[in-house]
This record gives structure tokens, sequence and C-alpha cells, in this order.
């Protein structure tokens, strides 16, 4: 049964929170009217809802997407131009982003899925760029516009880029501004998959159940270890993997692990 949850927006839902298969946490951007941009209030939204998502102990992944032929087309200009939006409040002498959705998204032991349905652009990309795993639709595209709007990759780009396609490409694809279609992103190592739009959804949600029928402390104490291995030396950070290993042990999932595998059935884990 579904457990939706929503945010208040101009006269609709725009961000949607439901629950589903018990495991799967489905976040979806709701103001196609305006290709989801992000205002201040979705922003909060969000990020309260990926917390929510990470902080469930029934929750095993989570899938971000989009309403409508946009999955976000960056921040809400809009807002902007009318001193609403995020530059009115960027005093530097009171700026906290420790709640905002990159470092939420960065900091999430839950595995994030990124179902891109349309554009990308700005923001939107930096948000897909900050989950692990990136789906698109064949009609997706991913707008690194930043530099044509006088700014930078503001939410994570210029860490995320260099780490995942090197120096020289991430060079080129900030500097240039440019935009690249789904097959670009993935000849790129930008994207995981492409699929036909239709597709989109049905293949996150099998990919999300993959991962949730595994052991969901060792998916989560994984996703640490690699997060933490980002700034750590190989001796610092085998030891630490060492220790978390301790700790699985010591888990009701690593014994069922173990008998599911000696009686050569599928396991079920319970998160203990």
């Amino acid at each position: 049964m579904s457990n939706v949850t929503t945010t208040h927006g101009a006269g609709h839902n725009e961000v949607l929170y439901e629950i589903e298969d018990g495991h799967i946490a489905l976040i979806t951007l709701n103001a196609p009217e305006r290709m989801n941009t992000i205002s201040r209030a979705m922003l909060r939204e969000l990020s309260r809802l990926l917390v929510k998502a990470n902080d469930d102990a029934n929750v095993r992944c989570v899938i971000l997407t989009g309403v409508g032929r946009a999955f976000c087309a960056g921040l809400d200009l809009r807002q902007e131009r009318d001193g609403e939006g995020l530059s009115s409040g960027s005093n530097p002498t009171n700026l906290d982003l420790r709640n905002a959705p990159p470092i939420v998204l960065f900091e999430m032991d839950k595995p994030t899925i990124c179902a891109i349905n349309g554009g990308a652009a700005g923001y939107g990309m930096d948000t897909a760029l900050g989950c692990d795993i990136r789906i698109m639709a064949e009609s997706a595209k991913m707008a690194a516009a930043f530099v044509k709007r006088g700014v930078v990759p503001e939410s994570g780009g210029t860490w995320f880029l260099p780490r995942m396609i090197g120096w020289a490409k991430a060079s080129e694809l900030i500097f240039s501004g440019r935009t690249l279609s789904a097959r670009e992103c993935l000849d790129w190592g930008i994207a995981n998959e492409v699929v036909p739009d239709a597709e989109l959804m049905g293949r996150a949600r099998a990919l999300a159940r993959e991962i949730s029928a595994n052991a969901p402390l060792a998916v989560q104490a994984a996703k640490r270890m690699m997060r933490m291995g980002l700034n750590e030396t190989f001796k610092d950070h085998v030891h630490h993997v060492y220790l978390q290993l301790l700790t699985l042990f010591r888990s009701d999932d690593m014994q069922e692990g173990v008998r599911s595998f000696m009686e050569k059935r599928e396991p079920k884990f319970s998160g203990k």
C-alpha cells in the first residue's frame, strides 16, 4: 500500500513522496508547468523528504524523478528576477547549506537512483549527478549551462564531474556550457543507462527492487565506505572497512546470507 506525502505549492503539490513495494521511496518533482524549476519551498521539501527516506528503516532504495517534459530545468529564474530566489539570501555571513539537497543527497546512506525523464539543466543536472545511479530516458538531456547564466555549477558539479569523467572532459563540459543528449551522457560516463522513454520508470523500479533484495545494512555500509574512500589513503580505508565488517559479522542479515547460500535459496533480509 502506498503512502503519499506531499508539499503544497502554488496551487498544487510540488514534491510527491510514495513508498512502493515496502522498501522503495519514490520522490517526484511535480511542477511541470515550469519544468520543475526549483523554488525555495521545493528545496526545503526535497531536503525534508530525502531525510525522511534515509531515516526510514524500511526504505532500502530511493528513486528521484520528475513529472512532465523536464526532470528539473534549474532554479526558478522568475523568483530570482523578482528578488525572491536563492540569490536574495546569499549573504555569506548567514549562508548555511547543511540541510540543502546536495549535502543531504551526498550524506545519505540509502542508495539513490535518478530516473531522468527529461531535461536536467543547471541545478537539475547537479542534483542528478548527486545521485548514485542515473538512468536516462532516450529524449532526456543534461545541460551544463551554468557559465551561460553567469554562475558556476553551484550544487556539486565542480566536485562530481572531475571525479566521474576526469579533469579534461569535465573542463570541456563546464567551460563550454554544453548540452549533452542522453546517448552522449552515456558515452561520457555520466549516465548508467539510456532506455526508451516509456520504459524509464519500469527500469528504475526494477533496479531499485534488485538493490532492495540485498542486505540493506551491507548496501548502506558499502555506500558509506565508498564515500569515505574518496578522501582517504588506501591504508586508512582498509582499516575502516575492516571495522565496518566486524559490525556486519554480528548482524542477523549476515547469518541469513550464509544460511541461504548453504540452503541454495534466495535470502530474506530483515535489515537487522
